[in-house]
């Protein structure tokens, strides 16, 4: 009897042992560290992200702690990723390369996600974009990718423009697809382009004040730097300059850029969500391949074009997402 009792007892506690070892895990307060740089503004890609992560059960201040930062340079994102490492954060997500670049040089053991990055591979974060490797994995952007149709519409809605200020971040490696782009559907557009460097603010202030009346038409940006560290100066210093500037979110046409075209932050925030949900269930990075953008919107302002005396054509009416009109 003494012998069977003890084994009842042992199936029970190996019975009971699973469910206690689940419990545990479903009552865990996940920590995830969450990073961006560019102090004006917070990336739609943020909200799409928490109501992802709410529609699959993970909610800040429930099961999950969210430790998000938004920083002014690549070097506070260095410090940041270390930190995150040094709280033992269960997961980063990283938005843009200059946090992924960060992330990259603190960990090879904490998963990282990313979001909106130009070119992964090109920039070794990862091995390819079906097997990634290591311990990242994420969503591109098609940033340098789509530059030529954001060229193609400006001059769509400019046909007579000739002459483009290219502005270019010298310490950005995507910079040199962007610009190989760029350079390429200037040539196709018959556009001669005037490429200016930039690191700082004071450096974008500074080529803004040096182009001269009718030395440029319109501007577009050459490196993913540039668009996130200052788009609202940028924005703010074509309006003073009256020069047409096309962006690759609508967010900044709401600010006063003409035309926008790019992939839809908010949704690519909602799709990292179910990568973060199956890393933190068990999923290696590793082993979900990096997906790419396949919802993409336009933007116009007709209110700056009208103070510009551009009249934005029917067929690019009829093809924007939103318009703006004040």
């Amino acid at each position: 009897m003494r012998r069977i009792g003890l084994a009842v007892v042992l199936a029970l506690s190996l019975s009971v042992a699973p469910l206690a070892t689940e419990g545990q895990q479903a009552g865990k307060v996940w920590r995830i560290g969450l990073f961006h740089v560019g102090l004006d503004h917070v990336p739609p890609s943020l909200d799409g992200l928490r109501e992802g992560l709410k529609a699959l059960g993970y909610e800040d201040g429930k099961n999950l702690r969210l430790d998000w930062r938004n920083l002014p340079d690549e070097a506070a994102a260095r410090e940041t990723a270390r930190q995150f490492v040094r709280d033992r954060v269960d997961l980063i997500v990283a938005f843009e390369s200059q946090t992924v670049r960060a992330a990259k040089a603190a960990t090879t053991d904490i998963p990282v996600v990313f979001v909106h990055v130009t070119d992964p591979v090109a920039e070794g974060f990862i091995k390819s974009l079906s097997h990634p490797g290591g311990n990242m994995t994420g969503f591109t952007e098609f940033l340098a990718a789509l530059a030529p149709k954001r060229l193609e519409l400006l001059k769509e809605l400019m046909p007579r423009m000739q002459r483009l200020l290219v502005l270019i971040g010298p310490d950005d490696p995507a910079a040199v697809l962007m610009r190989a782009e760029l350079q390429q559907a200037g040539v196709k557009l018959g556009l001669e382009l005037t490429e200016r460097e930039a690191r700082t603010q004071a450096d974008v202030e500074r080529v803004f004040q040096s182009i001269k009346t009718g030395q440029v038409e319109a501007v577009c940006l050459g490196t993913s730097n540039l668009y996130t560290n200052f788009p609202s100066l940028i924005v703010r210093l074509t309006l003073q300059k009256r020069l047409p500037v096309v962006f690759h979110r609508k967010e900044w046409v709401m600010q006063g850029a003409v035309l926008s075209y790019g992939v839809d932050f908010r949704s690519q925030g909602q799709a990292a969500a179910r990568y973060v949900t199956k890393i933190l269930a068990g999923t290696k990075p590793a082993d979900l391949p990096v997906e790419q953008p396949t919802k993409f919107e336009m933007a116009v302002n007709l209110k700056t074009a009208r103070a510009f005396g551009l009249t934005i054509p029917q067929t690019l009416l009829l093809q924007a997402d939103k318009v703006i009109d004040p």
